[in-house]
């Protein structure tokens, strides 16, 4: 297992400059031929969070101070980690000409989406600095800790991106199945919702859900100006460390039938 994780992180890095290449080219094409390009990096998620701000603030009446600050912080980083999923569970099966050829490292191809998913997260945070600043949301220096949750979500994600990925390969059914899960998966993190509206017969789904911890922490750091609890964060990225062994010892496994699948 240590053997494969050493592998594919060598042929990351050892690639990483036609990485970088081919996640400037995947962010060009994403909005290649749309009249506002690059604009739809804000727009997309602000629409989002104006459909879900109606629905759950207006009909729904949930009340809560700065409701949709609250929903931002959250809808953001799930973004994020719903499209790196999806993208990525196909990023072995969307390139066959290059899988084809021996020589490519099919390696690379799940992580240029994750780190697509990711700069677009990262291009989005200046909507919701403005979202805090019309809203009189506090900055505070809680903020310096989000590179630790950010990377606590993006070796998880790492991990489920190469361990899918690859199973995605033979059995074309799972991109389907994770489709419906991640929308399950959306409504039982604390979006939507605060954690204490969840029944406290439940609360142990909560720490069972790394995305819903995330979520929190998320929320801690830009919403209630506080630090995140650094023990669960800790505990994450631990299980995502894990879930990037499992991801990539499933990924050597299955990487010397791609072509044949495909």
């Amino acid at each position: 297992m240590f053997r494969s994780f050493h592998e594919n992180f060598s042929i990351i890095y050892r690639y990483r400059e036609l990485i970088l290449s081919l996640v400037a080219k995947e962010l060009k094409a994403r909005y290649r031929g749309s009249t506002i390009g690059v604009m739809w990096t804000f727009l997309n998620p602000l629409l989002l969070m104006l459909v879900y701000a109606l629905v759950f603030s207006v009909y729904m009446r949930i009340e809560m101070e700065n409701y949709s600050v609250f929903m931002f912080a959250g809808l953001l980083p799930w973004i994020w980690f719903s499209s790196s999923i999806m993208d990525g569970v196909n990023s072995i099966t969307s390139a066959g000409p290059l899988i084809t050829k021996s020589l490519f490292p099919a390696e690379i191809l799940p992580m240029v989406k994750i780190l697509s998913n990711l700069l677009n997260y990262i291009f989005s945070l200046p909507l919701l600095f403005i979202f805090m600043a019309w809203y009189d949301t506090a900055f505070s220096m809680a903020i310096l800790w989000l590179p630790f949750v950010m990377l606590a979500q993006l070796l998880f994600t790492t991990g489920l991106v190469y361990f899918f990925s690859s199973l995605n390969v033979r059995y074309r059914d799972i991109q389907h199945i994770l489709g419906n899960l991640l929308t399950l998966w959306f409504f039982l993190c604390p979006i939507l919702y605060p954690l204490p509206m969840v029944p406290q017969n439940l609360k142990f789904t909560y720490y069972l859900n790394p995305m819903a911890v995330l979520t929190v922490g998320y929320q801690d750091i830009f919403i209630n100006s506080k630090t995140p609890d650094l023990v669960s964060v800790l505990i994450i990225i631990l299980v995502g460390l894990v879930c990037m062994l499992a991801g990539f010892r499933q990924f050597a496994r299955n990487k010397e039938t791609f072509a044949e699948e495909i």
